[in-house]
């Protein structure tokens, strides 16, 4: 018989960027090894509809009873199961219910994270819901787990006060999904481009005075566009937004010239992974980064790309690589390259897959 790997997970395949580029796109290649994958999802499409929605609050107490029992049948089941894989959390608020069900069968616990999560940051369709949190519960569901899977360093150091099998395997792209256009891009106007969600639309917004100034010297022979589930409108800046869509995110990131990920210093940002970055890097899109967390080891500054920390610095990176077509190709090329090295699904995926192997009884 296959063994078999229970995943309990927040959210509904590919919808989640840190889902997907975290765990969903191993899960063919753990089937290929003969591994049989049983996919445990909380919030159905209509649930993440209200459940982000600011107030809503009848709609998202249907939500919180509708997936407690979803849940707690999940976490039955998981003793039919060799090993159960955690994204996060298994429910949205602070108890740990669920996650010591599924440790009363003595099945390993892989536990992976991507952020921050010990700290409480709500998005703001819930920040009136935030006292629901608990800030104590990652630590909980650390010590609970047999292994623990973080995206970087920093996220490693931490975890390492509540369990000891702390492996860090950065979020990783497939290059044969994010290839770079090979069509030569003929538009006049210079694309800035950015993408990410209502979540992190406040970090765009931080540079939006150097992108002023950019506008004000180049004029429309720079533009910008947002990809994203919610827009951004300027009343100086024409920004084209663009709704994120699974099926043509790949050809709406291509018409991108450069590629920026602004993030504030602060210790929920030093726990990113740098998801924006690794995106624009693998379609050779050369790419500006704030020097926060694991962008300062991804970026080789003014080789693969650059890490701007003050709008000065934003403006100064912008113009150099606005002005240079050569340069935005040759930072391109190595950013592609630092991406196949190091953050593909082919560099990683050997590492992953002998996790699961390791807890397979011999």
């Amino acid at each position: 018989m296959k063994p078999r790997i229970l995943y309990i997970v927040p959210h509904r395949f590919n919808r989640s960027p840190g889902q997907r580029f975290r765990c969903e796109h191993f899960i063919p290649i753990l089937q290929n090894e003969g591994f049989d994958i049983t996919y445990a999802n909380l919030l159905s499409e209509w649930d993440d509809i209200h459940f982000y929605k600011k107030n809503a609050y009848p709609q998202k107490l249907l939500i919180l009873i509708k997936g407690f029992f979803k849940r707690l049948y999940h976490s039955i089941q998981a003793r039919n199961y060799d090993i159960i894989f955690i994204y996060r959390e298994a429910f949205m608020i602070g108890t740990t219910l669920f996650e010591h069900i599924l440790h009363i069968w003595g099945k390993p616990i892989i536990y992976d994270f991507d952020d921050s999560i010990w700290l409480n940051d709500t998005s703001d369709g819930n920040k009136h819901l935030a006292w629901l949190k608990n800030t104590k519960k990652t630590n909980t569901i650390l010590s609970l787990s047999h292994t623990v899977i973080v995206g970087n360093s920093y996220l490693a150091q931490y975890a390492k006060q509540f369990n000891n099998n702390v492996v860090i395997i950065p979020t990783t792209i497939d290059t044969k999904y994010h290839k770079p256009s090979q069509t030569n891009k003929h538009s006049d106007s210079i694309c800035i481009g950015w993408t990410g969600t209502e979540t992190t639309q406040k970090h765009y917004e931080t540079i939006i005075p150097a992108l002023e100034n950019l506008y004000s010297i180049f004029g429309n022979s720079i533009s910008f566009r947002v990809i994203s589930n919610n827009t951004i409108t300027h009343p100086i800046l024409p920004i084209q937004n663009i709704s994120w869509n699974a099926n043509t995110e790949i050809e709406d990131l291509q018409a991108i010239d450069i590629g920026i990920m602004p993030l504030p210093n602060d210790e929920w940002s030093k726990g990113k992974c740098g998801f924006k970055g690794l995106q624009y890097m693998a379609l050779e899109i050369p790419s500006i980064l704030s020097p926060v967390g694991v962008n300062s080891e991804i970026i080789t500054h003014g080789i693969n790309g650059y890490l701007a920390s003050t709008q000065a610095e934003w403006e100064h990176y912008l113009t150099i690589l606005i002005q240079d077509a050569e340069l935005r190709k040759r930072i391109g090329i190595a950013g592609r390259k630092t991406i196949e090295n190091y953050y593909s699904i082919e560099s990683q995926k050997q590492r992953y897959i002998s996790i699961f192997r390791n807890l397979l009884p011999k």
